[in-house]
């Protein structure tokens, strides 16, 4: 089946010491490489609200046009249990107020998706407290992007739902048809899960997912009154695709089977193996498209 393939102009934010193209650029970058759209992170230093006004909006669509660049997903940052300690900020408030901006935003920039997070775990309070917060500032965020047209669409990135039955749940919680998922295969491949099955139940609520693979590094701290090593958490390193462990032929045929149809971005959102350099990058990107369409997710000619 094909499916748009997008470029997340994350992957040339220079967050992580690799090379730092401004979002111009990530356009032109994604047009050249042969993508056909881009997820774009809705802050700085690409697409923050604060440095996008009418204007400014009204170019990058007009940028987007010229490249060709049809399918554009907008990538939001929220985390709705930041911050518990400190009672009198309103952040549900301030976070709401952002991602309905950035539903503002999508829909005068061509784009029909905002990606949103939930919120990390925090220990001020109990777990079902944040779980209802989360419900409740999700459904809102749903409603005023319902206003603009746009869909919200829930990675299951944070800790609030980051396991899959959860993260179902939740979305079942919140119950409004502009809140769906961003259901990725790389949280539940981290917690050693088996993610078809999950894939096959989430596929037909799921409007886009993000994709980078990994390879495992165990680590090992030496107990010298042991004369022996002690484990520890593995690190996880961002690999080419096809070259991890996450499997994605899999996940993407099960995701299809429960229903989906909608885009794929790839992301390189922390170092890489092989350097940071702007050659890497591309490199890394261009590698990505010849495994899409090698695994039948896209056409040979996009």
């Amino acid at each position: 089946m094909n499916h748009p393939l997008l470029l997340h102009s994350v992957s040339y934010a220079g967050l992580w010491g690799q090379a730092y193209l401004p979002l111009e650029q990530v356009i032109a970058k994604a047009a050249e490489l042969g993508y056909d759209g881009v997820m774009l992170m809705a802050k700085r230093p690409h697409l923050s609200p604060l440095d996008y006004g009418k204007a400014e909006r009204a170019r990058l669509r007009q940028l987007l046009e010229k490249h060709q660049l049809g399918v554009v997903v907008l990538a939001a940052y929220c985390n709705f249990t930041a911050d518990l300690e400190h009672g009198e900020v309103p952040h549900r408030e301030i976070q709401t107020a952002y991602l309905a901006e950035v539903a503002r935003l999508a829909r005068e920039v061509g784009a029909g998706v905002v990606r949103v997070f939930t919120g990390y775990e925090n220990a001020v309070c109990d777990y079902t407290r944040q779980w209802r917060m989360i419900v409740e500032a999700l459904r809102e965020c749903a409603e005023r992007a319902a206003e603009q047209e746009v869909v919200l669409a829930v990675q299951n990135h944070h800790d609030i739902g980051a396991g899959t039955e959860a993260f179902a749940d939740l979305l079942r919680a919140v119950a409004h048809p502009n809140c769906r998922a961003a259901f990725d295969a790389w949280a539940p491949a981290l917690q050693g899960s088996g993610y078809r099955a999950e894939a096959r139940q989430l596929g037909g609520i799921t409007v886009h997912t993000t994709i980078a693979d990994y390879r495992r590094l165990p680590r090992y701290v030496y107990q010298p009154a042991l004369v022996n090593y002690e484990a520890r958490t593995p690190m996880v390193q961002a690999v080419p695709m096809g070259e991890g462990f996450i499997d994605y032929r899999g996940f993407l045929g099960a995701l299809e089977q429960g229903g989906f149809t909608g885009s794929i971005a790839y992301e390189m959102c922390s170092p890489l193996r092989d350097g940071a350099s702007l050659e890497i990058l591309d490199g890394y990107a261009r590698r990505f498209l010849d495994y899409a369409r090698g695994a039948g997710w896209a056409s040979l000619g996009t």
